[in-house]
């Protein structure tokens, strides 16, 4: 397939992983987990199984902890224990029947963690009398409006690592394609990259070289867990939009060092170690990112922020922007996408639900 070739129905191979387009799930937290236990419910087998069904590439989960102090909130899921694995594998298997590969984002939450629900008044951190925890970070530096963090020590970064590599063990045992590293979003890992965030002074802290080191070994140990077959992906956040904070640059050496270590995508969005910093919103205005570091890296990346039509994403895989692209809010708004996209595009696909074939029409604009 050459370059002119390629869109936003072509299919793209990932080591033995074949995605059957390039219009994917964006990790999107449900907070739906009512017991607090991490194990997956009704609601994400429905909501993931529905990305499937309306024809996604590939439908990869929330960001789900390694961890129980890696959760963002008491009410997301995990893959911490076995009975998380085993709810999440039914998960797996409907996803893989209608032709979809399934994802899963691996995450620690640190110092954001122990959060209340999105869409509760609180937003800062939950108590530990009301079922909260004691947060932890690179250094002991609060995310604006939450408690101050518990810097970790090296046994601490050590478990970490370890947490990592026994989820994406129990992700392999679950049935799941592609595993990825959240590295993204002011989170644990981005905690670490972004000199905002990490004042450390060992050998986690300071130069690149330091602020990476966790990254890289939890890049490490998540492939080696997974075998060579499968794909792994990493979520950055290509910049903090502060001038002294995480950059574009400092984004490509890492992922150019993760390449190596056998990340096979990177996903690429911004921001979060700020609590407000000023971003220039507008349509694909992450997509120059993706761009960026796919040319300095070499290797395949999926673009997402605001991409809404079928023209744009189909623009961003055509023009090589980008080798995907991952839709969150428009997919809330329309789990069917993909099949729509055909028809506006004009595409013929083979892998509309039976159910459904009575709507494939080119006269169809839904």
């Amino acid at each position: 397939m050459s370059p002119a070739d390629i869109s936003l129905f072509s299919p793209l191979t990932l080591r033995s992983i074949t995605m059957r387009n390039r219009l994917w799930v964006a990790p999107m937290c449900q907070y739906e987990v009512v017991k607090q236990d991490g194990v997956p419910t009704e609601w994400h087998l429905v909501h993931l199984g529905s990305f499937a069904r309306g024809g996604a590439g590939l439908v990869m989960t929330e960001a789900t902890a390694v961890s129980p102090e890696g959760r963002i909130s008491g009410e997301d899921t995990g893959i911490y224990t076995d009975e998380q694995r085993d709810a999440w594998s039914r998960i797996v298997d409907f996803i893989h029947a209608q032709g979809a590969p399934a994802g899963i984002q691996l995450a620690h939450a640190g110092r954001k963690g122990s959060r209340c629900r999105e869409w509760l008044p609180d937003k800062g951190t939950r108590p530990v009398d009301a079922g909260g925890w004691r947060t932890v970070a690179p250094s002991e530096i609060p995310f604006e409006g939450y408690d101050t963090p518990i810097a970790l020590d090296l046994a601490g970064i050590d478990a970490v690592v370890a947490d990592f590599a026994a989820a994406a063990r129990r992700a392999v045992e679950a049935g799941f394609d592609v595993v990825e590293v959240h590295a993204a979003h002011g989170y644990l890992i981005h905690q670490f990259l972004s000199p905002l965030s990490n004042r450390r002074t060992d050998a986690y802290g300071g130069s690149l070289d330091n602020r990476s080191r966790l990254l890289l070994r939890v890049i490490e140990a998540v492939r080696e867990a997974i075998g060579p077959d499968r794909a792994l992906f990493v979520r950055f956040s290509a910049t903090d939009w502060a001038d002294e904070g995480w950059s574009l640059d400092e984004t490509a050496i890492v992922a150019s060092a993760a390449h190596e270590l056998g990340a096979d995508l990177f996903d690429i969005s911004t921001g979060g170690t700020l609590a407000s910093p000023t971003i220039p919103l507008s349509p694909g205005y992450q997509v120059p990112f993706a761009a960026a570091i796919r040319e300095a890296t070499g290797a395949p990346v999926s673009a997402v922020g605001l991409i809404t039509t079928s023209l744009l994403a189909n623009e961003v895989i055509a023009s090589g922007q980008a080798d995907a692209v991952m839709m969150g809010r428009k997919l809330l708004r329309d789990p069917h996408f993909a099949l729509r996209a055909a028809l506006e595009l004009g595409v013929d696909i083979d892998y509309w639900p039976k159910n459904y074939d009575r709507a494939r029409t080119t006269l169809a604009r839904w």
